[in-house]
């Protein structure tokens, strides 16, 4: 084609001709004209035959002398006088619009969770860390935030899926109207819907006629079978209807399947003993103004049952070790695990160091972790670990129970409620505040000697809590 071209502007052929039929014969891929006036004349160029001109090195002007400068250098003087009309796609700002919350960091020992709840809705305005649901793992129940403010398009995820960190749950918009789109073009899809043509109409009414002209026969009904008379031995059981299936959590799992283990692995057994609780309730009356007036805490009975359990673990030390494989760990430390019922399960949040701690220490964070674990706002780390337990059943009213050791530790103490009895006091017959508590222990690594040197320190801490300051 280049030789083509230069022999017939050589040859004084009319370059305009030549090139003219070209773009005549060439067959536009676009409706969109581009028009330019030159002083040479007026020249139409479509889109589709720029493309084939840019393979020519060389461009002729029509009715002018053979042009050598590239096509570039003349589409750019061309590109004052051009005037375009182009239909462009319009593209969706989502990408600087919409962000997705996801699933936070749960903790190295949980790999996953169930979606529990929703606690927003599709629509809802949202701000900045705003919880928006709550996924439910095998030991705390953790809130997935909105890290932008705006409002929520849609929920991805389902409520009863199980996710892990890094899921996408919700997509957020930062405006409302990446909210309202997904509605709006709902409803242009309904309204743009065309009707059902008359035809079809026409034969769905023949055969609705044909049906209705049709008479009825009605058969006759058989006779009902009289009512079978059930067995005497036949248990009458209640309907389905009155009964309800709820699926357990995922706490509720893990507390279930830790206790089993701990009957499976640990050869349990338990001894009792009562506490005479007199005098801890006498010091607690008389004290418990000046203590909260000092340390902004109430004085409680837990606080008193915590020294007396550091004082039983440090001169019982075999009750704070734990069996791995075949050897026998001794803790140095002393890491109370309080055992705390809450709606969603139990829980037991860790006091560390609890040897290091006074009464108002120790009663400042029993509060503190107690509020954490019925807010839900407890956290991994402050429930792992723990050297030993104590649960206070008494607070709901047991009296007498075996409390179940709690993985890995080796035994825990079980507190029940107080209860006024008569009991022989110097020869006589007089009423005391009495509290009966049970160490349930692994008998494979705590013999029963070592078991009730323990509940017998607890009973004489209690009893007489100036033991404590003179370490007798």
């Amino acid at each position: 084609m280049f030789g083509v071209l230069r022999r017939k502007v050589i040859s004084g052929s009319s370059s305009a001709s030549i090139i003219g039929k070209s773009w005549r014969t060439t067959r536009p891929l676009a409706s969109t004209t581009v028009t330019c006036f030159t002083p040479e004349g007026e020249v139409l160029l479509h889109p589709g035959i720029i493309g084939n001109i840019r393979s020519i090195c060389h461009v002729s002007q029509p009715g002018g002398a053979l042009n050598l400068r590239p096509l570039r250098e003349v589409m750019t003087s061309l590109q004052p006088c051009v005037s375009m009309q182009m239909h462009s796609r319009m593209f969706s700002s989502d990408s600087g619009d919409l962000v997705d919350a996801v699933v936070p960091f749960m903790g190295e020992s949980i790999s996953d969770g169930t979606l529990a709840a929703f606690l927003k809705k599709p629509g809802d305005r949202v701000e900045v860390d705003e919880p928006i649901a709550q996924v439910e793992t095998d030991k705390v129940t953790i809130d997935v935030a909105s890290p932008e403010a705006g409002i929520i398009q849609e929920f991805v995820a389902k409520e009863g899926d199980t996710v892990e960190p890094g899921t996408k749950v919700a997509i957020i918009s930062k405006s409302a109207e990446g909210a309202a789109a997904p509605s709006k073009k709902a409803s242009e899809d309904t309204v743009s819907q065309p009707p059902p043509p008359p035809a079809a109409e026409k034969m769905e009414e023949k055969p609705k006629a044909k049906v209705e002209a049709t008479p009825a026969i009605e058969k006759p009904k058989p006779a009902s079978p009289p009512p079978s008379r059930t067995s005497a031995s036949e248990p009458q059981l209640p309907p389905k209807e009155r009964e309800r299936r709820v699926p357990m959590t995922r706490l509720r799992k893990r507390v279930a399947t830790r206790l089993k283990d701990s009957q499976n692995t640990f050869a349990l057994l338990t001894t009792f003993n009562e506490v005479d609780m007199t005098n801890l309730m006498k010091l607690r009356s008389e004290y418990k103004d000046a203590f909260f007036e000092k340390h902004g805490v109430k004085l409680g009975l837990m606080s008193g049952f915590v020294k007396a359990a550091v004082s039983g673990l440090q001169n019982q030390p075999i009750i704070n070790a734990v069996i791995d494989g075949d050897d026998i760990i001794y803790r140095d430390y002393i890491d109370i695990s309080i055992a705390v019922g809450t709606p969603k399960g139990l829980v037991v949040p860790v006091i560390r160091n609890a040897e290091k701690m006074n009464f108002a220490e120790i009663e400042k964070e029993i509060n503190s972790l107690a509020k954490k674990a019925n807010n839900g706002t407890i956290s991994i780390d402050e429930m792992a670990g723990g050297s030993f337990t104590i649960s206070n059943g008494g607070v709901y009213g047991s009296l007498l129970s075996t409390p179940i050791i709690n993985p890995p530790q080796s035994a825990i103490l079980g507190m029940h409620s107080i209860v006024s009895r008569p009991m022989v006091v110097g020869g006589n017959i007089i009423p005391r505040p009495m509290m009966y508590i049970a160490l349930t222990y692994d008998h494979r690594l705590i013999d029963g000697r070592e078991a009730v040197f323990f509940l017998r320190r607890i009973k004489d801490v209690v009893e007489d809590p100036r033991r404590l300051l003179l370490d007798i």
